[in-house]
């Protein structure tokens, strides 16, 4: 869709909003610098070796940022660019690029059930994001269930309970200790059978430090979820805190290894000055970024708009 990035004004939607608000941290610290750079300057090799250091320092990673300010370079001489202004918009676009993926979310897709595994180290906040997702899709009109696999943490089963209160969805839960699987089982059967859902979202374990265990619980979760549903999970997303910047890339690259990652959950955007670190993800990993937490409030989440997020990202 074409938006004020592309040289088109709109009417910014409320998501557009809360997600440039989320990033004001990221912009104020280092990228509402890139801005300020094309403004000042003119189109010259020092130009462009300020805008990659601009880059760098703002946790994009060295290759992202090569190749992003290598792909505007060769737009400002293939199409002449002479204006500064048109150079800064080509960067943008050449980053929204960059950050759009053509794989469809298939939580969308029409299907009786549709089964989403959320992965992730304990505090990246992924329970948060679990209630909050569950809130959405019911508001969109879904009839939707949560899974409490992460029965390692009795802490873990009650605090999703009480995100499920908040967003107004039933926990499927047993006792700490329980088998994940038998809970993804009853959660299942309960989704087609007495409750009716047609979204089931599964919490995980997030001990990272224990990876074979975890890949074997995940890989049992994923073979209990195979036999009642076909192709499930649907959906494998793993939730990143923004604020980890590069080493979100070692977690990401575990939890794709092991559970087959789909897709990232970026949280903690409003507290974090390393909103870059996700063009780095998406590079190094191939994986789309397909929600992002904007505060603490349930409705504080939206699914990831790559042009909001480059506008949240740099400023005008």
């Amino acid at each position: 869709m074409l938006r004020r990035l592309f040289g088109k004004q709109e009417t910014k939607t409320q998501d557009e909003v809360k997600l440039e608000e989320s990033l004001q941290k990221t912009r104020n610290t280092f990228f509402g610098n890139i801005g300020k750079l094309f403004q000042e300057n003119e189109i010259t090799e020092e130009l462009w070796e300020q805008v990659e250091e601009t880059l760098i320092t703002g946790d994009v990673g060295m290759n992202v940022t090569m190749e992003l300010v290598q792909r505007t370079r060769d737009r400002v001489l293939r199409e002449n660019i002479k204006s500064t202004r048109e150079a800064y918009l080509a960067l943008k676009q050449e980053m929204v690029k960059l950050l759009t993926s053509d794989e469809p979310l298939h939580i969308d897709e029409p299907r009786i059930l549709t089964v989403v595994m959320v992965v992730g180290v304990n505090g990246a906040g992924k329970t948060t994001s679990i209630g909050k997702m569950a809130h959405l899709y019911k508001n969109r009109g879904r009839r939707v269930l949560i899974a409490a696999a992460d029965t390692f943490r009795a802490a873990a089963i009650d605090q999703l309970k009480i995100w499920g209160e908040r967003a107004g969805v039933e926990v499927i839960a047993h006792e700490p200790g329980a088998d994940p699987g038998a809970v993804v089982f009853d959660a299942i059967r309960a989704s087609q059978e007495s409750r009716q859902a047609d979204l089931l979202i599964v919490d995980t374990a997030g001990r990272l430090q224990t990876k074979f265990n975890l890949m074997k619980e995940l890989e049992k979760i994923t073979r209990v979820a195979a036999k009642q549903v076909h192709r499930a999970p649907h959906e494998v997303l793993l939730v990143l805190d923004a604020s980890t910047g590069q080493n979100a890339i070692s977690q990401a690259k575990a939890f794709k290894e092991s559970a087959g990652v789909t897709g990232i959950v970026l949280t903690k955007l409003d507290s974090s000055s390393k909103g870059g670190a996700i063009l780095n993800i998406k590079h190094e990993l191939g994986v789309p970024v397909r929600f992002v937490g904007t505060g603490e409030k349930v409705g504080d989440f939206a699914l990831f708009d790559p042009v909001a997020f480059v506008e949240g990202l740099l400023g005008d």
